[in-house]
């Protein structure tokens, strides 16, 4: 995999392409879990309908990279106009109305378009000159790694989407078998000890990153307590039983409005069995509710469960400092240290449907001995996603970042069990706002060491 975005000789566009046909062949698969009926409909509210994710992917690679970056002519500009971008509506404003054809393509004029598209990026990235200093797009072959990792962010869209959708709208995997066995890990606190980390990266840094992640700096982080374990949902079953949700003391005032007007009273993957009893919504099936998995929930939950608790959420600073820190000086590629990512150190790039037990990968703990910090879901973190000092917006998606710096996201870390190996570095920043329940993401609770 190439990480030098200046380098396109022969065997680095080898690996580009390679890395293209991956992702697109990787979506077409996804595409292929749905029943045709379903083509229309829109699992979540706050998204777009599915046929908009079919022809955004291969419409965002053409617009960016041989529309803008090599100013070749269009396709089909109404379609690249349709198919753009996505929606990030604030919950308040989400529409509710039924699914519709209405205004969209039929899927043989979608996948047309999207095979002339995806033939004019290879064609690019086989042939064109990729890498032109100075050019806007093109600096560093900047938009070429733009579309590679916009494609593989959109496929864990798709797979949060696809897991609303009801069971029989899905084809399930004849090798899906959700890992609910193994026992809950004992939680213990851990110390970090003071020290600096490094957040972003400085330009002239070798591989492409986002806007977001630039410039690089550092920042002292104090001494503080963090779980060992992400919480788990037999641990936030504690909250439930005990009326957390009932209970306007544990929640900010708008996350409470949120709780009340949407009638939240359990995890959005949390279900009800005819018995009463808690189930799991699996990716293909309901499973018994395995008490070992993390809990996937909003941010706005975390932080109600972590102040019943007696805790807080970390920062992105801490959770910088306990996943890539280490005791003394210096600091790891990741939180296992410098070796490439692999099935052994977490539950990410694809390998799993579902999470699996917390702790169930001890060879992914950091040096602190934390365990899933990268992988079996997004860490949520108390930090508003804000710009670094000295950003600026990057020119092949000058609006990627920038329209979300409103107070209203929140940086997560980590990774998911669908998070792209490409995607886990360091610097790496995803965000949602704090009351959407729908993506893998978890938490950890921490607190001020005295």
């Amino acid at each position: 995999m190439p990480t030098s975005a200046a380098n396109t000789s022969a065997i680095a566009r080898e690996q580009l392409i390679a890395w293209y046909r991956r992702n697109r062949e990787r979506s077409a698969v996804l595409f292929e879990l749905l029943r045709d009926d379903v083509y229309y409909s829109r699992p979540i509210a706050l998204r777009h309908p599915i046929v908009f994710y079919e022809g955004h992917l291969p419409a965002f690679s053409f617009n960016t990279l041989v529309k803008r970056g090599l100013g070749r002519p269009s396709i089909d500009a109404g379609l690249e106009a349709l198919f753009a971008r996505g929606i990030d509506p604030h919950e308040a404003e989400t529409e509710r109305t039924r699914d519709s054809q209405s205004g969209w393509p039929d899927r043989a004029t979608v996948r047309q378009f999207a095979a002339e598209a995806d033939r004019q990026v290879l064609d690019a990235l086989a042939n064109a000159e990729l890498s032109r200093p100075g050019h806007p797009l093109l600096h560093d072959a900047e938009a070429v790694f733009c579309i590679l990792e916009h494609e593989a962010m959109h496929q864990e869209t798709l797979l949060y989407m696809w897991h609303r959708l009801p069971y029989e709208s899905k084809k399930r995997p004849g090798d899906y078998r959700p890992l609910t066995e193994g026992s809950e890990p004992a939680q213990a606190w851990l110390s970090i000890d003071e020290g600096n980390a490094t957040l972003g990266v400085d330009p002239g840094h070798d591989g492409f990153t986002w806007d977001n992640e630039r410039p690089g700096h550092r920042e002292r982080v104090p001494a503080f307590k963090v779980q060992q374990h992400s919480v788990t949902n037999a641990q936030f079953a504690e909250f439930v039983n005990a009326g957390g949700y009932d209970d306007p003391r544990w929640w900010r005032q708008a996350d409470w409005a949120w709780r009340r007007d949407e009638h939240v009273s359990h995890p959005l993957f949390w279900e009800k069995g005819d018995d009463g009893a808690w189930l799991w919504r699996g990716m293909f099936e309901r499973v018994p509710l395995p008490p070992s998995w993390p809990v996937y929930v909003s941010q706005a939950e975390a932080l109600a469960y972590a102040a019943w608790h007696g805790s807080r959420l970390m920062s992105e600073a801490e959770y910088q400092r306990a996943a890539f820190g280490q005791p003394g000086a210096g600091e790891r590629r990741h939180p296992w240290g410098d070796a490439a990512p692999q099935p052994r150190f977490g539950v990410f790039d694809f390998t799993s449907w579902d999470p699996h037990p917390s702790g169930s990968h001890p060879d992914g703990a950091s040096a602190w001995q934390v365990h899933d910090l990268v992988g079996n879901g997004w860490e949520w973190t108390a930090t508003p996603f804000a710009p670094f000092d000295g950003f600026a917006p990057l020119p092949s998606y000058p609006e990627y970042s920038a329209d979300f710096f409103d107070g209203e996201h929140f940086v997560m870390k980590g990774a998911s069990p669908v998070t792209a190996a490409e995607l886990l570095r360091p610097t790496f920043r995803n965000w949602f706002r704090a009351r959407y329940p729908f993506v893998y993401a978890k938490f950890r609770c921490a607190r001020d060491r005295q």
